[in-house]
């Protein structure tokens, strides 16, 4: 389980328990139904804060996925207010279903953190990389820079980042999370080969999204 799950779980326990202990001296059977409706809820939060542990793959210039999810994005982009010149992009859609635990792509130092808010459109759509809530991390390491943008979607209200400037992170390491469907964006160097296509499931610290075959 994700760490902050715990305050969310403990929360809703607690409401489960009043409206258990509210049915028992109260005898309302509206409640029943109430709390049977609760405890379903709880049950897809232990589902959404899952943490499954994930086996990185080692070797010499691999970049693995950032997120669980479906690619719906593979391309070029420019004109990126954090990006100098084109890089090749790659987008993943993350379900309610899927796991949300982020992890990193490769190792290096922090050199960007940049939240903007902004709306909550349907993380599945293009338009959601611009105009909702995002998160920018910059992330320098042996093949160059790379950068994650985390985006919020219709659901998601709150994008978790545990990283800070000037730290020092390795691949495959936690280091947020998105709460309830959203989108997480990769912007790699184009000396770097992609492994991934539109339509492909990855998951996060685990799958291969592409190879550095280039020098910096």
């Amino acid at each position: 389980m994700y760490r902050d799950s715990f305050k969310i779980l403990i929360g809703e326990g607690m409401v489960l328990l009043c409206l258990a202990l509210a049915w028992r001296f109260l005898h309302v059977g509206g409640l029943l139904i109430v709390g049977s409706v609760w405890i379903f809820l709880m049950i897809l939060t232990l589902r959404f804060f899952r943490d499954p542990d994930r086996r990185v793959p080692r070797g010499e210039g691999l970049i693995v996925s950032p997120a669980d999810g479906r690619v719906v994005y593979v391309g070029e982009s420019a004109l990126l207010p954090f990006v100098e010149g084109r890089v090749k992009e790659i987008a993943i859609y993350l379900s309610p279903w899927d796991v949300h635990v982020n992890r990193i792509p490769i190792s290096g130092k922090v050199i960007c953190i940049d939240y903007h808010p902004g709306r909550f459109f349907p993380a599945f759509k293009r338009k959601a990389s611009e105009r909702n809530e995002y998160n920018v991390i910059g992330i320098e390491g042996k093949i160059g820079t790379i950068f994650l943008k985390q985006i919020a979607g219709v659901v998601a209200r709150r994008i978790v980042c545990q990283v800070h400037l000037g730290d020092r992170v390795w691949q495959g390491e936690r280091f947020g999370i998105i709460t309830f469907g959203s989108r997480v964006e990769l912007y790699l160097p184009f000396s770097v080969t992609l492994r991934v296509m539109e339509g492909d499931r990855v998951k996060a610290g685990e799958s291969i999204i592409g190879v550095n075959t280039g020098d910096r």
